[in-house]
């Protein structure tokens, strides 16, 4: 017996709930959509209020969780509701607004690899478009700025230390279309804020709200979207073709080396990324642990470190079969005959900072070539700021086949 088809799933996302809210009606166009939404407000006391619209239906639900994280709300609840409303013959459309807090990838991942009873919930669903709203007055200040989201009130759990700049900048990196709400206070700022996500999203159209229907914001995502695909951590950095030039102050640069950071000197480094920084993201290689590549992320005044897997080169390494095309693809192109795929590839958005003075930090933090002679036994014996890794007090949803645990989601003044 065929299956019966997947019923499509938007995802809304951004930080501004009122914007939110408008584009989730927007989309709540015909009688056959159903719309969800999990607010997290109060959630540092377990409970969390579920939202769900469908025709005249309108129903707020108290869920009581025996943590308080987004983690047990998509277990718990998100992701059976899926299935139940995707079985339901009078749902042809389902949109899931998301909470301020919560970045559209995790989600993403869960719908696609979390088990619901014998299977995920992507044999239900067909993801259609991740869609995120960007409030046009305030997004700028938000993407660059030190808040974390618990000074707003938006954080995730009780202990959610991300910052503002960090969620916004996933939630745009993660979008299939860029909905613009209201006007930048001024058009200095509109031009800012265009010059950065021309950089950290280049390859993402832009529409505004207000000036378009359902079904031109659908048809307005490209053929080649990812509709939530979650990252491979050793993929290309950049989706499309960033201009390079200058604009707004606005600058981008990409960071490459072959030989491995000394851990010390990277962590007296690190903080030339909090600096004038907008965006950081990559793989690092690190001379004390040389068969893990590490993951940097950095946005306005939040830095996050940690695992992205074992290099191909690693002796629990991936076979070159079980990875994708384009990170064979990479590998081949940097493959070192000692060092196998290990490399620096970072990119990163700057602003006050100028690239110059990121790069000369970063290339001060390599090995020399008197320490890159003394081989990998030397290497990991040197004392590693690095080495203790952050596990969630809560069994959060599995990663992909990386282990991206956390070690530091901080302010400036608080690098580890």
């Amino acid at each position: 017996m065929p299956l019966p088809p997947r019923v499509p799933l938007v995802l809304v996302s951004g930080l501004a709930p009122a914007r939110n809210d408008e584009l989730a009606a927007l989309l709540r166009a015909g009688p056959g959509t159903a719309v969800v939404h999990h607010d997290l407000r109060h959630i540092g006391s377990g409970v969390v209020r579920r939202r769900l619209r469908l025709g005249n239906r309108d129903e707020l639900t108290a869920l009581e969780l025996a943590h308080g994280c987004v983690n047990c709300t998509l277990r718990e609840d998100l992701l059976p509701l899926l299935r139940r409303l995707a079985r339901m013959p009078q749902v042809d459309r389902i949109v899931v607004r998301l909470d301020e807090a919560m970045e559209p990838e995790p989600v993403s991942w869960a719908i696609r690899n979390v088990l619901v009873g014998d299977r995920p919930v992507i044999h239900d669903v067909e993801p259609e478009a991740v869609c995120t709203v960007l409030d046009c007055a305030s997004w700028l200040a938000d993407a660059t700025g030190d808040d974390l989201l618990a000074e707003r009130g938006l954080q995730g759990s009780p202990e959610d230390e991300r910052t503002l700049a960090q969620v916004a900048l996933s939630q745009v990196e993660s979008a299939d279309v860029l909905v613009l709400a209201g006007a930048a206070t001024d058009a200095w700022g509109a031009a800012k804020a265009s010059a950065v996500l021309d950089r950290v999203a280049p390859s993402v159209p832009r529409v505004e709200l207000g000036r378009i229907d359902a079904a031109g914001l659908l048809a307005a995502v490209p053929a080649d979207a990812r509709r939530g695909a979650v990252t491979d951590l050793h993929g290309a950095l950049l989706r499309g073709a960033p201009p390079l030039h200058p604009d707004c102050g606005i600058e981008l640069l990409t960071f490459t080396a072959q030989r491995p950071f000394h851990p010390q000197r990277l962590h007296d480094a690190i903080d030339v990324l909090l600096e004038g920084v907008v965006r950081t993201r990559g793989r690092a290689w690190v001379a004390s642990q040389p068969d893990v590549a590490f993951w940097i992320e950095s946005a306005g005044g939040g830095l996050g470190i940690g695992h992205a897997g074992p290099w191909l080169a690693s002796p629990e390494g991936p076979d070159w079969a079980e990875v994708s095309p384009e990170r064979r693809t990479l590998a081949s192109l940097r493959w070192d005959p000692v060092h196998g795929d290990r490399a620096q590839e970072l990119v990163i958005v700057t602003d006050q900072a100028t690239p110059d003075e990121v790069e000369a930090a970063l290339r001060g933090a390599l090995l020399t070539d008197a320490e890159l002679a003394e081989g990998e036994a030397v290497w990991r014996g040197y004392p590693d700021p690095f080495g203790d890794w952050h596990e969630d007090p809560c069994d959060a949803t599995e990663e992909d086949e990386t282990d991206r645990h956390v070690n530091a989601a901080n302010r400036k003044d608080e690098t580890p």
